[in-house]
């Protein structure tokens, strides 16, 4: 490539995916496809599939820890080893292989640009035994002009050596802390519980919200509005409040208001503005797409990830920053004309032409970028034909975010009128839009904006109105509402907030987890029957909250977890030396595991859509698998008892009886014998039956007799509940590759 000038031997090109490693190869003009990579005159570009390599599992440092017993905690091996993944172990062959090559003088690691990308491929390197010089690529949008820039200005590979170091350490606490705590707690309460640093809390938030909602005690009240003709107002009582706590009292008050003449006594105007919404980082629009579109927040991010490295139409998703900094500034015009042929168009076009929001401080902000800035469009020309109607209507959030935040105020005037009648006072708030300025913008795609009131004849204080109607309204106090997915994404990232400490607070600034990875707690938590689905909302499962009883507080609390991100922060920033939290994290994980072992509880889950074991008598849990079979799941491990209902279809002979036919014919009658009586016709019909079919047997009590039970006959033998999940991931990591691609 000639805008990259002479190379001495061949660079070698590490990307995350393959559909990243193509679109790479392309620029860089490499063209002859290999099985595992692309190679070209100056350059090989090989990929990854996401992970190629893991932590060994606890049997590799010790035998005894194959086993899982209470007795062999906590597993706390001196140095963690790496295992290549049997999955990919032919990618990696492949990778290992043109490490070695003669003819490459150096890597240049293309993987994501983040903590957990940096991971994948040093990893790879670490395992791969290479030892020569590393360069970085670190972009934040797949458009060809941002690869060829990107390569133009590749940077040392040192400098993102203590990013590395912190997704080494966070992987290292995930082991010690996730391993230990999960064989706890499955080995004392006799059950397959897990356990983990992110997992726990997130589950926490939950569960506490649950119990918040079952100890709520509404209560009534009611409220008046007098209507005066022109506008309405709102009673207002001695302690300014609009609740009136007994409809006896609401009743006596709305007598001596209704047909009354009232007086206005002030008239309060106040011009007032609304700055534009920040742009958009990977949590807020998670938020947005989930309250606005239903999107879940692993369904807004693989969209996401598509308009980025499909259609390279987005900047890079996985972002916490809601700023851009300063050598974007220079591209805002090209980002606007790519909105041409888009509902944007006009207006980016006014933009171009005109100008933009000045004030650009509020979007430009250095300190408030670390690795990514805000999600934005990028240069590339959209062309919304190309997308599903998914990716549209993510696509359109973030347009319509960027263009909000390069428009102006939005201006009103605010209007108060305060009416007296007799010893009673009420209220009207009035709001008229002077300038609409970046709510404008929602308009180009056709939403509607907030109401506005009807204009006001002309009032001044003094003017007596007749009070012509009073409407009364019984209201209820409302209980907290469940999580959706966005506002517990909007709690994790906000996690301080749950710690009344106001010193330990300001520390918190991390949150639970990071953008990257929240969605991917959540769906853990529904993989694993702790929380579940009911319409736009989160519940615990009682399996979840127990899971909560019985692990141990200082796990489930935000404090933790949020202390130790911050903490990997600093490892990021060069600020703290790995090894020490490392330390710190093997030393909770002695005392979280040595609290579990000691607990006198016991794992006692109620569900009142399951069923009793027939075995030992534990509760069994209703789930429903991917194939929308129905499982019921003994909860206690020594017992292992799984079974599903299996719908069968039994075809069965529906017997038809033929019948003289008769009609005129010339006026004469004639009748028509098709079959004789003592000949049927019969037709197979279709009627469905529901068998239990065993999946897992129980091992709690010798199988030599088969207790007896009303259901319906057993057809046992199948696979364990294990196996099954095992061969779920094995199918949901074969999905994701072949998104990858």
């Amino acid at each position: 490539m000639a805008y990259l000038g002479v190379l001495m031997g061949k660079q070698l090109v590490l990307a995350e995916k393959p559909s990243v490693a193509r679109e790479i190869a392309r620029v860089l003009g490499c063209n002859r496809r290999e099985s595992g990579f692309i190679e070209g005159e100056n350059y090989i570009v090989t990929w990854a599939l996401g992970h190629l390599i893991e932590l060994a599992p606890p049997g590799d440092y010790n035998p005894r820890w194959r086993k899982w017993t209470l007795t062999s905690l906590p597993m706390l091996p001196d140095q963690l080893t790496l295992k290549v993944m049997d999955s990919t172990k032919e990618q990696f062959a492949t990778i290992e292989s043109l490490l070695q090559r003669t003819d490459v003088s150096d890597l240049i690691i293309a993987t994501d640009a983040g903590r957990e990308g940096e991971l994948v491929a040093r990893w790879i390197i670490e395992k791969g035994g290479y030892s020569g010089a590393i360069k970085r690529l670190w972009i934040s949008s797949q458009t060809e002009q941002a690869i060829k820039e990107g390569f133009a200005n590749l940077k040392e590979g040192y400098l993102f050596e203590p990013l590395y170091e912190a997704a080494q350490a966070r992987a290292y606490a995930d082991w010690y802390v996730g391993m230990n705590v999960t064989r706890a707690l499955t080995c004392r309460y006799d059950a397959r519980l897990s356990s983990g640093r992110v997992q726990s809390p997130t589950l926490a938030l939950i569960t506490e919200r649950e119990e918040e909602i079952e100890a709520f005690s509404g209560e009534f009240f009611w409220t008046l509005r007098g209507h005066f003709g022109p506008f309405s107002a709102t009673y207002q009582g001695e302690d300014d409040s609009s609740k009136i706590r007994s409809e006896e009292l609401a009743e006596k008050i709305a007598s001596e208001l209704e047909g009354q003449t009232g007086q206005i006594v002030a008239i309060t105007r106040e011009e007032k503005s609304e700055m534009p919404p920040l742009a958009y980082n990977l949590t807020e629009l998670q938020r947005d797409a989930n309250l606005e579109l239903g999107f879940s927040a692993k369904e807004t991010l693989d969209t996401l990830q598509q308009l980025y490295e499909r259609h390279k139409i987005v900047t890079y998703p996985r972002s916490d920053s809601r700023y851009i900094t300063q050598d974007i500034v220079p591209t805002l015009n090209s980002r606007l004309k790519a909105l041409e042929a888009t509902p944007f168009g006009l207006v980016s076009n006014l933009y171009i032409e005109g100008g933009y929001r000045e004030d650009l401080e509020r979007f430009v902000k250095e300190s408030g970028v670390s690795d990514h800035h805000a999600i934005i469009p990028t240069e590339q020309t959209v062309d919304l034909s190309r997308l599903s109607a998914k990716e549209v209507a993510l696509w359109q959030l973030v347009a319509l975010r960027f263009m909000e935040v390069l428009s102006g105020d939005y201006h009103y005037e605010s209007i108060t009128i305060e009416v007296a009648v007799g010893p009673h006072r009420l209220l009207s708030h009035q709001t008229f839009p002077i300038r609409q300025g970046w709510r404008d913008m929602a308009r180009l795609l056709k939403r509607e904006g907030e109401g506005i009131s009807e204009p006001l004849p002309p009032l001044v204080v003094g003017d007596s109105l007749k009070v012509e109607r009073i409407s009364r309204r019984r209201n209820a106090t409302k209980a907290p509402e469940r999580y959706s997915e966005g506002t517990l994404l909007s709690a994790m990232e906000n996690a301080g907030r749950f710690v009344d400490d106001s010193d330990l607070r300001k520390n918190l600034s991390g949150g639970l987890g990071t953008s990257a990875t929240r969605a991917d707690i959540i769906e853990k938590l529904i993989q694993n029957y702790y929380i579940e689905r009911e319409g736009n909302f989160l519940k615990p499962t009682p399996r979840g909250r127990e899971v909560i009883r019985l692990a141990p507080d200082a796990l489930c609390s935000p404090v933790l977890t949020a202390k130790w991100e911050e903490r990997l922060g600093k490892i990021a920033e060069g600020e703290e030396e790995p090894q020490r939290f490392i330390d710190d994290i093997k030393e909770s994980t002695q005392k979280l595991v040595k609290k579990i072992s000691e607990s006198k509880e016991q794992y006692s889950p109620t569900f009142a859509d399951g069923k009793v074991c027939p075995y030992c008598s534990a509760g069994m849990q209703r789930v429903v698998d991917e194939f929308d079979e129905v499982h019921f799941i003994c909860q206690r491990l020594s017992c292992g008892y799984e079974e599903v209902l299996v719908k069968e279809v039994v075809v069965a002979a529906k017997t038809l009886q033929a019948k003289p036919a008769s009609y005129s014919a010339g006026g004469k009658r004639v009748v028509v014998v098709k079959k004789r009586e003592s000949e049927k016709v019969s037709l197979p019909k279709e009627v469905s039956t529901t068998k239990i079919k065993v999946v897992s047997p129980s091992r709690y009590i010798p199988q030599r007799e088969e207790p007896k039970r009303k259901e319906a006959p057993t057809d046992s033998g199948g696979t364990t509940l294990g196996e099954l999940l095992a061969a779920s991931e094995r199918r949901n990591r074969e999905r994701d590759r072949k998104k990858k691609r």
